[in-house]
């Protein structure tokens, strides 16, 4: 049985003060965390045990398998903390595409005929 499914609804319940949604749309999986403070005393568990673990950079998915707690949870967890300034968070840069290419067609003439000149 994995450990979601040993969880408990009504202590996820009360782990997010009753919310079921609320969390940040921009939150993904890949989403990094860094704390941007050490945990405080008399802070919820769950909130004090993120702060410990994105010392460094964490994504999102890495911090619910740490925690063992679903992402939708973690993400509601990760708002908290984002509102209080307690942690940020850094989104991946999307990756290149045709509608938006890493650089310009203009700069990739320009660095064409430069090669050309050596």
């Amino acid at each position: 049985m994995s450990p979601h499914r040993r969880e408990s609804p009504d202590r996820l319940y009360v782990i997010t003060s009753g919310r079921s949604s609320g969390a940040d749309d921009s939150l993904d999986a890949v989403t990094l965390i860094v704390a941007e403070s050490a945990p405080a005393p008399g802070m919820q568990s769950e909130h004090a045990d993120i702060l410990r673990l994105c010392v460094s950079p964490m994504a999102v998915v890495e911090i619910a398998a740490h925690l063992r707690l679903p992402v939708t949870v973690v993400r509601i967890l990760l708002t908290d903390l984002i509102d209080t300034g307690r942690v940020t968070a850094r989104h991946p840069a999307p990756a290149p595409s045709p509608a938006h290419p890493l650089a310009s067609p203009d700069v990739l003439e320009k660095v064409l005929v430069a090669l050309h000149k050596l």
